[in-house]
């Protein structure tokens, strides 16, 4: 072999090797472009999927936010008009207690009433002796019926016997005036208690307006809602 011939299989083989070596960097650069639009890709996606979270995240903040600021407004309303409601009962109940104060000026009325409160006394205590408790203003009134109501009493409960009634000697508080508006008041009726002191039965005209108003403060609350929502 000649020179001339060792010299074309030389270049032969350099050609060879140059493309081998071209196909390579090819296959090297399509590699890296591919691994590095996965790898891009990978992280677009990333990216979104924390965008998405972000979001999610942020609409549950404001919707959690629109909850508390829903439910604070709804409880002030609430808060609102339980307090209207409130004030409407304690005017009514101011107003009745106003004119519980009238009662006691027909003396007729309230003599009869002073024995039919002493006689529901006495069946509720169910007491051969006790103590009867009124305003000092209306002790002549109930001197002047006690004996009557303990004859009714004893026709209404046959199987008790006349009980012993003693006035005692310190008086429930007088009707509001105006030097003790606030101070402590009843508007009438009596207190009666056992002997011992252990058995008490509040018959004044104010615990009767309170018991009364705990009865019908649902309805009234009822007739209330009703009048406002209508």
């Amino acid at each position: 072999m000649n020179d001339a011939d060792v010299s074309k299989q030389i270049q032969q083989m350099v050609r060879f090797i140059r493309q081998e070596a071209e196909e390579k960097a090819n296959e090297i650069s399509v590699s890296a472009e591919e691994e590095f639009n996965i790898e891009k890709l990978q992280l677009v996606e990333a990216e979104k999927k924390k965008i998405r979270q972000e979001y999610e995240r942020k609409t549950k903040q404001v919707e959690v936010r629109r909850k508390i600021e829903y439910s604070m407004q709804l409880n002030a309303s609430r808060i609102k008009f339980l307090q209207a409601q409130d004030d409407v009962v304690n005017a009514m109940k101011e107003s009745a207690s106003k004119e519980l104060l009238r009662v006691s000026e027909d003396k007729i009325a309230y003599k009869k009433l002073l024995k039919g409160l002493i006689v529901q006394s006495l069946l509720k205590l169910q007491e051969p002796s006790v103590l009867l408790r009124c305003r000092e203003m209306d002790v002549a009134l109930v001197k002047s019926v006690v004996e009557e109501a303990k004859r009714e009493y004893v026709e209404k409960d046959k199987t008790r016997r006349i009980p012993n009634i003693t006035l005692d000697s310190v008086y429930l508080p007088p009707p509001p005036s105006g030097a003790n508006v606030h101070g402590p008041s009843c508007a009438g009726g009596i207190v009666l208690a056992s002997q011992d002191g252990k058995i008490v039965f509040e018959n004044t005209l104010n615990a009767r307006l309170d018991v009364m108003f705990r009865r019908l403060l649902p309805e009234i609350r009822k007739q209330l809602y009703s009048a406002i929502n209508a």
